[in-house]
């Protein structure tokens, strides 16, 4: 039998640290003012860090036998945690906030403690991917600069994968190191055209060198040598023969020179004769697919066609054809040729962040907005119309009869859900500035509300479509009172999208009832649920809640008495099933708009600004 006294041993060691007598080893840190010295000792350090190990073989050492190494680039907070573990093997990151616990992980991997790096790494990936997602550009630099960090380079590269323009379209896309761009050149699934990675490649390759012409008609041979040594490693990997004749000559053909004159005129044999051989290596087209959610258990010919498929994950023009219908209180639904409304997207779970201060600042301003969740493990898509303007500044119920909150139809749901406002003085709840990292959008009295308490709508199950006595809203949206989390802004793991309408503009200025008559909220229909819920607003005055700057942390969108509202006490509305669609009496809108009364998470979220379609005699057919 073996008995192990790790805690002993970690305890003791770490009174090493107190040890005045004993150290034989200096390091100072951080710069100027806030720099500070530790004393250590070698053996430790050599044991516990192969970079000290190195770093002490060179370290000069003074009369007294003490080396001293520097490190002006680590912050001295950052150091003491460090030199903690180093001795005692433990690290507490509880109370720590999350570009804390980032900027560890990479100090310890600078210092190569692989253990702590890693342990850190796999941490943020599976607790902290809403911030890794909001923190893309900054991230994914960072990382591709350093060794190791490999579960956090694929994490991002599968981002990439579906959404490329998050890097490509960055601004600052140019200062990419080329061990981040060679990856993301040699996907196979790599969602974008050829043509337009030929142009970023382009684009990136002139920006490493400065000091060529604007007018590449006016480049020298030796301007295009250049530019041929800068990408001699990303142009084997562009698909000259998937992209077209047409483009070839228009945007390939003035780079020729920068290509191998066999390769050349390989691209134009196969550009005129495409089934005759060519001595050029043909790599294979890359597998371009609209971004999608996760694939479900029915073949992709069945779903009903997107919307714009850069606009939404969630919904499609059938939706947004009720939708237009609801805003308008039209009894016949727009046919799709005759839609009066554009969505303009401005918010999205996954590609923006599930934590609730997200929507609060992405959407203050916005006024007449749809906000449509997915439900995790169900296949309901629940929502809420906010006709008011989302003001992050207010707190409190906002007021209008013109909001409404839904769930809509899919194939598993027959009909859509309206379920409008019946208590205006209760449609939207807009949480205060010290909630706002909990709440999202807040319909009714929880008749749909996204919050979750660890700042992601996706995680925790405190979303809601309450069905409640209390209900500011006609008639609940969900047939349950279950908490739920969102899947997308589109709703967590169900294949509901719940969303609400507001007339109003969105401000975080402003807090309290927002009044408004034409706000709504919904559930759309889709392939488990038959019909679309509409549920307009009853009460104005309680249309819709905007939340004070204390609250904008933990409160979305808020409408009626959480008849729709998304909320996160975690600063995700992907957490933790904080997000409600309140089936209640007090309710600010006509009806629920889902069946339950269950918080829920939010899946994804998509927020779009309505404006209308300049059309001449517009009908109705």
């Amino acid at each position: 039998m073996t008995f192990k006294f790790f805690d002993k041993l970690s305890q003791d060691f770490s009174k090493l640290l107190s040890d005045k007598k004993e150290y034989n080893v200096v390091i100072e840190v951080d710069k100027e003012r806030n720099k500070k010295s530790f004393t250590a000792h070698s053996v430790v350090l050599r044991y516990r860090s192969p970079y000290f190990d190195k770093e002490l073989e060179n370290a000069p050492m003074n009369k007294n036998h003490i080396k001293k190494i520097i490190k002006p680039n680590i912050s001295a907070p950052l150091f003491e945690i460090i030199l903690k573990y180093i001795y005692g093997g433990i690290i507490n990151i509880e109370d720590t906030d999350t570009k804390t616990i980032y900027e560890l992980m990479i100090t310890a991997n600078e210092l190569e403690l692989k253990e702590l790096s890693r342990k850190l790494e796999s941490y943020l990936i599976e607790s902290k991917a809403s911030w890794l997602r909001i923190q893309f550009s900054f991230v994914y630099h960072s990382i591709f600069d350093s060794h190791g960090f490999e579960g956090l380079k694929d994490f991002y590269n599968n981002i990439i994968v579906k959404y490329p323009n998050l890097i490509f379209e960055s601004e600052d896309f140019t200062s990419l190191k080329e061990t981040a761009l060679i990856p993301i050149l040699k996907r196979d699934d790599l969602n974008i055209e050829e043509i337009k990675i030929w142009d970023y490649v382009i684009k990136w390759g002139i920006s490493q060198n400065p000091t060529l012409p604007a007018d590449s008609k006016k480049w020298s041979k030796k301007n295009f040598e250049a530019l041929k040594i800068t990408l001699q490693r990303c142009l084997p990997l562009i698909r000259y023969f998937h992209i077209s004749g047409e483009d070839i000559l228009e945007k390939v053909k003035p780079y020729k020179k920068i290509l191998e004159k066999q390769l050349w005129g390989d691209i134009i044999q196969h550009s005129i004769s495409p089934n005759k051989s060519v001595t050029s290596l043909i790599l294979q087209a890359r597998i371009i697919s609209n971004p999608e959610l996760p694939s479900r258990t029915i073949p992709t010919h069945e779903l009903p066609s997107r919307v714009n498929e850069s606009l939404s994950t969630i919904i499609n023009e059938e939706h947004v054809a009720e939708l237009s219908s609801w805003i308008d209180r039209k009894s016949i639904i727009y046919s799709s040729s005759n839609i009066p409304y554009e969505f303009q997207l401005i918010l999205r779970g996954s590609r923006d962040g599930f934590d609730p201060v997200t929507f609060w600042n992405m959407c203050h301003g916005h006024a007449g907005t749809i906000v449509v969740a997915k439900v995790t493990g169900t296949d309901e898509t629940v929502g809420g119309y906010n006709p008011l303007t989302w003001d992050n500044l207010k707190s409190g119920w906002m007021k209008t009869n013109d909001s409404f909150i839904f769930s809509l139809k899919n194939r598993n749901i027959q009909n859509s859900v309206l379920s409008r406002v019946i208590n205006s003085n209760g449609a939207l709840f807009y949480s205060d500035s010290n909630e706002q990292n909990i709440y999202g959008p807040f319909f009714g009295s929880c008749e749909f509300m996204m919050k979750s308490e660890v700042s992601d709508f996706t995680q925790d199950k405190q979303c809601w479509c309450t069905i409640t006595t209390l209900a500011k809203y006609e008639k609940p949206i969900r047939k349950t009172n279950d908490n739920f989390s969102i899947y997308d802004y589109e709703v967590t793991g169900t294949d509901e999208t719940v969303g609400g309408y507001n007339p109003l503009t969105w401000d975080n200025l402003k807090s309290g009832w927002m009044k408004t008559n034409d706000s709504f909220i919904f559930s759309l229909k889709n392939r488990n649920i038959q019909n679309s819920v509409l549920s307009r607003v009853i009460n104005s005055n309680g249309a819709l809640f905007y939340s004070d700057s204390n609250e904008q942390n933990i409160y979305g969108p808020f409408f009626g008495s959480c008849e729709f509202m998304m909320k996160s006490e975690v600063s995700d509305f992907t957490q933790d099933k904080q997000c409600w669609c309140t089936i209640t009496t007090l309710a600010k809108y006509e009806k629920p708009i889902r069946k339950t009364n269950d918080n829920f998470s939010i899946y994804d979220y998509e927020v779009f600004k309505i404006i209308k379609k300049q059309i001449p005699n517009c009908t109705i057919r």
